[in-house]
């Protein structure tokens, strides 16, 4: 399978589902909005997001709306060979905005795209080598330090809206807001600060919080899901193994101290 790009409003009847290709989205106009296990965010003009595969999400657009999309295939010509690396950029979900020059490159791939659709060619082959140059920019500047403004972001009080609103779906607008940040500002200072994106920490301390419930009480699994703020109890469970090497049930049935989550740095 290759990559594809495409260019659709969003329906404003939310959708849930997890699909085994990553996507990128873009907003070209209007509005959607996105939950990506259980951390949302807003996609409006030049603004975007990141979802990897199988990472369970719902969706719904913003009154009249269009959408640059683009569905990768985790063995696609731009994720894999000498564009391997670019894959780190579906390590976890994370929002963003675009520059100045992304801006602009994205103007061109538009153009691009309307000209390749005049030409009635084979354009899959192009398509891969825009999204490669998309690509690329977007992973140089979510992971490299050099595109964050040096805020030192209060940590601790973070934490402690996060808790407190466990059980509902967190956005990052919402986290952004905590430290009078923009998303995109918020994002990069975030993962210059902590080595992990916003979704990546949320995650982190809803496994911890489900992790003293199992721990400390006698409550079923389907009800510490939704206190720590999973859809389900497949999903808790999902990530639990994941971050520990087993099922959550474990801890009820099996002694295991000292057990430490995964490493979530991107």
């Amino acid at each position: 399978m290759n990559s594809a790009i495409r260019q659709i409003p969003l329906d404003p009847v939310p959708h849930h589902h997890a699909h085994d290709f990553h996507q990128v989205v873009i907003g070209l106009h209007g509005q959607a909005d996105f939950e990506i296990e259980g951390l949302g965010g807003s996609v409006s003009t030049l603004t975007g997001c990141i979802v990897p595969a199988n990472q369970r999400h719902s969706y719904a657009g913003n009154g009249e709306n269009r959408q640059l999309i683009i569905d990768l295939p985790r063995d696609a010509i731009c994720l894999t060979g000498h564009h391997h690396e670019l894959s780190a950029l579906f390590d976890a979900p994370a929002f963003f905005e675009l520059d100045k020059p992304l801006k602009n490159y994205l103007g061109f791939l538009l153009e691009e795209l309307q000209l390749l659709d005049s030409t009635q060619s084979d354009v899959s082959l192009q398509h891969e080598r825009l999204t490669s140059t998309l690509l690329g920019s977007l992973h140089t500047r979510l992971a490299g330090p050099q595109y964050t403004r040096g805020r030192t972001l209060n940590l601790a009080a973070l934490d402690r809206y996060i808790d407190t609103h466990l059980e509902s779906a967190l956005r990052v607008s919402d986290l952004a807001a905590e430290v009078c940040l923009s998303e995109g500002h918020f994002t990069q200072c975030f993962g210059e600060q902590t080595g992990m994106s916003p979704w990546q920490y949320v995650m982190q301390r809803r496994l911890c919080a489900a992790k003293r419930l199992l721990l400390k009480t006698h409550l079923p699994l389907i009800e510490i899901a939704a206190l720590t703020g999973f859809s389900n109890q497949s999903a808790l469970s999902n990530a639990f193994r994941r971050a520990y090497g087993h099922p959550p049930s474990r801890l009820r049935t099996t002694s295991t101290p000292g057990t430490k989550p995964a490493n979530f740095a991107r």
